[in-house]
């Protein structure tokens, strides 16, 4: 006879490898039913992206049929429920993680790569958003290709509240959607608090699993702002190879460990590591020198997420609004994963 029991004890063999409990434990294994031997069951992981969704499977597979070999027909549900942090912003209660990507220097891809991980999230199932925070030189309606796009208005509970942009169904929002195109915003740094601000409780946000922040270069109003207001899941640093690159970077990863701040670093991104030849794909040149990555991560004791090569084809398709074909380059896909396996641990550790 085959029981729920039975069936819990064998997958409490069945351990996630980043958060070191067993899936039971994690409380992951649900919906179980048993209809003589044929055997159904969900499991919920922390996120839609989570790179080891196969192998967790092909591991739960493997405990049933090791620890119940009379089971016949096996079921499993593979779905997300995104662990969120301990403490929800009143702002934005609806959110469950905000992950703002910073640098310390601009022109190093901050905005690419922002929008590159939103949309891997966004095409595995989760629900994403992103806040251009960048007053100053927005890039998110370009990189989207809704630079055109207007702004309507909600009401939600008798508050008239912006409507974020939608592009490819991942909500976006921006000072560039309130500005024309060619006008430079020309304001003192209260001005620009003020405008973050609204851009957090007067816009409409909703759900979202994932709110990825692009901050704007450097360590001023911008930053203290968000930190004061927004409990952050974490900050992902992105920075080129360069010495003066990965110093300005150092600045930032510095911001978020002073003990007033203590975001966590969630880990390193570098951009532009290396080029590659199409022609000669097994020659590897460093352009911009070796090792700022690594610098950083020992330094301030977070992981690199991925190193980007100077891909001719993705700097075409951000610059010309095309960011959803960003899901090609498999070094993104790479990022996102391991930036949603820390966060999982992040949360899980709070």
């Amino acid at each position: 006879m085959i029981d729920t029991s039975k069936i819990l004890s064998a997958l409490s063999h069945v351990e996630d490898p980043d958060l070191k409990k067993d899936l039971v434990t994690l409380g992951m294994i649900r919906d179980v039913v048993v209809s003589d031997f044929n055997i159904s069951f969900s499991v919920y992981l922390t996120t839609p992206a989570c790179p080891m969704k196969d192998m967790l499977e092909n591991a739960c597979r493997n405990a049933i049929q090791h620890f119940i070999p009379e089971a016949k027909d096996i079921q499993i549900k593979m779905t997300a429920e995104v662990s969120t942090q301990t403490r929800i912003s009143d702002v934005m209660p609806g959110v469950k993680n905000i992950i703002a990507v910073a640098s310390g220097k601009g022109g190093v891809g901050k905005s690419t790569v922002a929008a590159g991980i939103a949309n891997i999230l966004n095409k595995s199932g989760a629900k994403v958003g992103v806040l251009d925070a960048d007053i100053y030189g927005p890039s998110i309606p370009i990189l989207f290709g809704v630079e055109n796009a207007t702004i309507e208005m909600d009401v939600v509970d008798g508050k008239e509240l912006m409507r974020p942009v939608l592009a490819d169904n991942i909500k976006l929002f921006s000072i560039g959607f309130l500005s024309k195109p060619n006008e430079a915003i020309v304001w003192r740094g209260p001005m620009v608090s003020s405008a973050i601000k609204q851009f957090m409780n007067g816009v409409n946000w909703g759900e979202l699993d994932y709110l990825i922040v692009d901050l704007p270069p450097g360590t001023g109003d911008v930053q203290l702002t968000l930190v004061q207001n927004l409990p952050l899941t974490g900050a992902v640093i992105v920075s080129t190879p360069q010495k003066l690159a990965v110093a300005d970077a150092r600045r930032a990863c510095s911001m978020f460990k002073m003990e007033a701040v203590n975001i966590p670093i969630i880990g390193i991104v570098e951009n532009m590591s290396f080029f590659t030849p199409p022609q000669k794909p097994e020659e590897i040149y460093y352009l911009f020198g070796q090792g700022g990555a690594e610098k950083l991560a020992t330094q301030f004791n977070t992981s690199i997420l991925g190193k980007l090569p100077i891909i001719t084809d993705m700097m075409e398709d951000g610059s010309s609004g095309n960011i959803s074909e960003i899901q090609n380059v498999k070094i993104f896909t790479e990022i996102a994963g391991r930036l949603v396996q820390q966060i999982a641990i992040i949360n899980s550790n709070k």
